[in-house]
């Protein structure tokens, strides 16, 4: 009984801890776990600890209540429901073509005139690197970021995009006070507005840190006229009036020095408007009016005082603007009305100047034509007196090749002929020596030969006749195998009769026994 008792208790306490470990992991799963989905961040904030002070706004450590520095970023987080609560936000992100400048909302208090945050080194930005209020130096790249929006606030702002044609002129809002005070450029990295300008690109700057104007260094054209004020009054005290048309660009090295001299309206792009203002007018009117002041009013009327007035005005138009860093590209006088009084009588006399002039200028161009056409004929002939010497000389020389040509070839043959000369005499010597050899080789035979036959006659007690006969029977008797004669009187005995002489001829005796049949020679 006690054995079962034991075995219920043990079975029960295993069920309990069974239903303790689901419930418990139920709870955890529930309320101790925390899912933190992508692209998002869960900002921590402790229930239990220390009370924050009246000037903290985010817990320093873990060990205080309220909003903590530290935050979760994506994963499966576990957390007690007692001790923390979360919260899970949206990470911020800086999209392409834009950057993101954060402000902190913690820290210390700056000083009078500070408005950059001061930051540690050594501490991650984000982690707690930013040590006062303020903004934050630098800008954060496109991408995502997690921000803990009880630390930061991220503003987006634009790139400066300096196009082609502008400089862009940038200007410290931060940094320490330049020196020496009141004056228009400051070094580099000291509050005030750069000496160096950036040229066409696209720059990412803090606008809390560097303001960047656009400065428009490309050509400006505008009438003197515009305002139908532009004139002066002539010596003799005629109102002369004119219109003309001056072009000019900011020097892009003196572009900054410009924009602090002449800008009023914080807008480089404007200031154009306010050169012309300036410095274009106030410069063309004093010119206009020291200068047109020399001379009457008829002189405006003739051509070469306009030229001259128009050549001194674009003079010293570049000279006065050159040392202000504005460059004339064209400083051009359109049109000059003279008072009408005089117009008419000087105008004509002018006409009457230009036709004399243009009379003149007929003569001389037909003196020139007479000139060019004698210039012509000497050229032509000169052109085919040339060319006719060429020919000599093209001539010439071909003879003189064919002449080289024909001798080398002459020479050639000669040489040739020479050794044909001297082969045949070889040869004819060979000839000869051949022969004379092929004589005595024949003699030596023949003498042979004769010493032979001499020999064989004297065997014959020198008869030659008698050895005659023996050679011919030697020759013919082995061709013939059988003689069929009747007696010794027949024909064809008659035929040996003749290679025997008389005294050894036997003279045969009658008989009447037919002769063998005579056989064909053997072959």
């Amino acid at each position: 009984m006690r054995a079962l008792k034991a075995l219920l208790f043990g079975s029960g306490s295993l069920v309990l801890f069974v239903i303790g470990a689901i419930l418990f992991g139920y709870l955890a799963l529930n309320f101790f776990r925390i899912d933190i989905p992508t692209a998002h961040m869960a900002i921590l904030i402790k229930k239990t600890g220390d009370n924050l002070t009246n000037d903290q706004e985010v817990a320093p450590t873990a060990e205080f209540k309220g909003v903590q520095r530290e935050y979760l970023l994506e994963g499966t987080h576990w957390r007690n429901p007692y001790n923390w609560d979360w919260k899970i936000i949206p990470q911020e992100e800086v999209s392409q073509g834009k950057m993101g400048v954060l402000v902190s909302l913690t820290g210390d208090n700056l000083g009078y005139g500070e408005f950059l945050a001061r930051t540690d080194p050594k501490v991650e930005l984000l982690q707690g690197g930013v040590l006062t209020k303020g903004i934050v130096p630098g800008y954060l790249n496109a991408g995502r970021y997690p921000i803990n929006p009880y630390l930061f606030k991220m503003e987006l702002h634009d790139p400066i995009v300096v196009p082609a044609g502008f400089r862009g002129v940038v200007t410290n809002l931060s940094g320490p006070m330049p020196e020496e005070a009141n004056t228009l450029l400051v070094p580099p990295d000291f509050r005030g507005v750069q000496k160096e300008t950036l040229g066409t690109e696209t720059y990412y700057f803090n606008p809390y840190e560097k303001r960047v104007n656009l400065v428009d260094c490309r050509s400006q054209r505008f009438n003197l006229a515009e305002k139908k004020d532009m004139g002066f009054p002539s010596k003799d005290g005629f109102w002369v009036s004119l219109d003309g048309i001056v072009e000019f660009r900011i020097m892009p090295e003196h572009a900054a020095e410009v924009y602090v001299t002449y800008n009023e309206q914080d807008n480089g792009e404007k200031i154009d408007e306010e050169i012309i203002r300036k410095v274009i007018m106030p410069i063309a009117r004093s010119f206009c009016r020291v200068e047109g002041s020399k001379n009457s009013g008829r002189d405006f009327i003739s051509g070469e005082t306009r030229i001259g007035f128009q050549k001194k005005f674009e003079e010293a138009m570049r000279t006065e603007c050159q040392p202000l860093g504005i460059e004339i590209v064209v400083a051009l006088i359109t049109n000059i009305s003279p008072p009408q009084q005089i117009a008419e009588p000087v105008r004509k006399r002018e006409l009457a100047k230009q036709e004399e002039k243009q009379y003149q200028q007929q003569i001389l161009q037909q003196t020139s034509e007479q000139n060019l056409a004698i210039e012509k004929e000497l050229v032509k002939r000169k052109r085919e007196l040339i060319q006719a010497e060429q020919e000599v000389v093209k001539l010439t020389t071909q003879a003189m090749r064919e002449q080289e040509v024909a001798v080398t070839k002459a020479n050639e043959n000669l040489e040739v002929a020479k050794l044909k000369l001297e082969a045949a005499a070889d040869e004819a010597e060979a000839i000869i020596a051949r022969g004379t050899a092929e004589a005595d080789v024949v003699g030596f035979n023949n003498e042979a030969d004769a010493a032979g036959w001499k020999r064989a006659v004297e065997a014959f007690s020198g008869d030659g006749d008698a050895y005659a006969r023996y050679v011919l029977n030697q020759k013919i008797a082995p061709s013939y195998q059988k003689i069929m004669a009747n007696t010794q009187d027949s024909p064809i005995m008659k035929i040996f009769e003749s290679f025997a002489t008389p005294s050894s001829i036997p003279k045969p005796e009658p008989s009447s026994t037919p002769a063998p049949m005579a056989t064909t020679p053997a072959p």
